[in-house]
């Protein structure tokens, strides 16, 4: 087992690297979300889906954009899936059924990537490159895209429009997504993982049997599942696998993968509405956040003694392991070096808090950033309360059409996490099947693997707790509904709200006006991230997590 301390160093070079590209690569992101310049690429794939590159549009058009893109992509997906018995390097593997394929589809283009099946012995390599990586790069490029928007809504006057959709899908794409993930999957490979198209390969043991190893496009799609913090395992081990994720250094650059473009969005938000203080403020609450959960994960899991390494990798160790765990559930990344149903049960809990708080800290490649500033608007709206000021922020007043809104945001996700768990486990049938079939370790640490399910459907987060079996009809379905409404409800709202700031004129700043760059405001931010969660969740956690750890 890797000692503690090459953790914390481990831990300080992440940090520091993350420091390092923060700048560049911020500034990039507001660069390619702002020039008025098309690629020659670029000027192509318009023509080819007969956009002009340079209109614009209003949030209704932005959105019915997105909804039709996204459904496109669904059936595309389902059908590749249905019919991949006759597609090329399908590998002997028979379609998926329908409530699978439903399942899978919706899954990766929601940017959840939440696996009911053994990847390797389901989908051939057709389905897994055509359907599901290309799905990697699109879904990550629609989360960039709605948080632009938004960004925009905060940073233009008196305007109706918030950019074009398929403009800020095709740059997020071909100037981010791509060149990027072809330097971290040339960098994987180096590194030990697999990249090849040979199948199933027999070879003899060490002891004279036989065994099966499983080939594959790995690293490829390696890559982009951590940089678009998707998740899907091209194995069912997911990045725990070797073949995945070789060794420490490895397990450590796929967590500055997951990490890179959440926490370079702060910077390019603060461009974009021309203070860069503001990204800074926004980036000290996702840290703050991120730094106390993974404390508290790691220090449960350390206490847990020996006990702590069952269900984890000895080349990574407890803290790599619990650093892996903080950053998937923290991105929406959905990937796992271990697993986390073999955490001790106050660390599980953790890993389900980190995505109840909306997977803001600093959530995933869009998503989080969106989602944190949806809770900005909450923030200063609880300010102006407590002053008596119509709240404003960004020199945008916040009135009851904005936190209306806002207010609908923050109620998609628990209503949709706690009513999947109360239906699959009090509806006569369905209950009998959950806890029949799928829940593996029945009682309280049963509830926490439904309730862990559906908040990382709901949250389009893609990580299981491993014991629960899923591939049932009831499960397929009802996650299915879960990441569908979990992300399009919020986008709905979230470019409605946008919609509704870009049409604002500028409000001049007063003496009466709360800075919300200041220390203040990051601690005020932070508690009603944090308060907003616990006042929702906490019922349902004493009856399964708290209540299994406190035994």
């Amino acid at each position: 087992m890797a000692p503690v301390w090459q953790g914390v160093l481990a831990i300080a070079v992440l940090v520091g690297a993350l420091a390092l590209i923060h700048r560049p690569l911020g500034a990039y992101l507001a660069h390619t979300y702002t020039s008025p310049r098309h690629l020659g690429v670029e000027r192509i794939a318009y023509r080819l889906i007969g956009v002009d590159g340079d209109a614009e549009q209003t949030w209704p058009a932005y959105l019915r954009s997105v909804l039709a893109f996204s459904v496109l992509g669904v059936l595309v997906v389902y059908l590749l899936q249905r019919t991949q018995q006759v597609l090329p390097y399908s590998l002997g593997l028979p379609p998926t059924s329908e409530h699978l394929a439903f399942n899978t589809a919706i899954s990766f283009v929601t940017n959840t990537n939440w696996q009911s099946y053994s990847p390797d012995g389901t989908l051939g390599y057709t389905v897994q490159a055509v359907g599901l990586a290309v799905q990697n790069f699109v879904s990550a490029a629609v989360g960039i895209a709605v948080a632009v928007a938004l960004v925009r809504g905060f940073a233009r006057r008196r305007s109706g429009t918030l950019g074009n959709f398929f403009v800020d899908l095709v740059r997020g794409t071909v100037r981010v997504l791509l060149p990027i993930s072809v330097l971290a999957a040339l960098a994987l490979v180096v590194g030990g993982v697999v990249q090849n198209v040979d199948g199933m390969t027999e070879v003899t043991t060490l002891t004279g049997g036989t065994a099966v190893v499983p080939g594959g496009p790995v690293a490829s799609q390696e890559a982009i599942k951590e940089l678009g913090t998707n998740g899907g395992g091209f194995y069912n081990a997911n990045s725990a696998h070797p073949f995945e994720n070789p060794s420490g250094w490895t397990s450590l650059f796929q967590n500055l993968l997951m990490l890179a473009i959440p926490t370079a969005l702060p910077r390019a938000f603060g461009i974009m509405v021309g203070d860069r203080r503001q990204g800074y403020a926004i980036l000290a609450v996702m840290g703050l956040i991120a730094a106390t959960s993974f404390t508290a994960m790691t220090v449960a899991e350390l206490g847990a003694g020996g006990a702590a390494m069952e269900g984890k990798e000895q080349r990574f160790g407890t803290v790599l392991s619990t650093l892996y765990a903080s950053a998937t559930t923290l991105t929406s990344t959905g990937a796992v070096n271990s697993m986390h149903d073999s955490f001790s049960p106050l660390a599980g809990m953790m890993a389900m808090l980190d995505m109840m708080l909306g997977e803001v800290a600093p959530g995933g490649v869009g998503s989080g950033l969106y989602g944190i500033l949806v809770l900005a608007v909450i923030a200063v709206f609880v300010a102006g309360l407590l002053v008596g000021r119509t709240p404003e922020y960004l020199g945008k007043k916040i009135g009851a059409r904005e936190i209306k809104l806002a207010s609908l945001y923050i109620l998609v996700t628990p209503g949709l996490v706690l009513a999947g768990t109360a239906l699959s486990l009090a509806v006569p049938g369905i209950a009998d099947e959950v806890a029949e079939v799928s829940i593996l370790n029945p009682g309280t640490h049963g509830l926490s693997e439904v309730l862990y399910a559906f908040t990382s459907a709901a949250n389009n987060n893609g990580s299981a707790f491993a014991g629960l079996t899923a591939n049932t009809v009831w499960l397929n379905t009802a996650l299915g509904v879960a990441m569908a409404l979990g992300r399009f409800l919020p986008i709905v709202l979230v470019l409605a709200l946008a919609g509704a700031l870009a049409a604002q004129p500028a409000v001049p700043a007063t003496a009466g006006t709360l800075p919300t760059h200041r220390p203040l405001f990051v601690v005020l931010l932070t508690a009603v991230t944090v308060l907003v969660t616990a006042l929702t969740y906490f019922p349902v956690l004493a009856l399964g997590p708290l209540a299994e750890g406190l035994r």
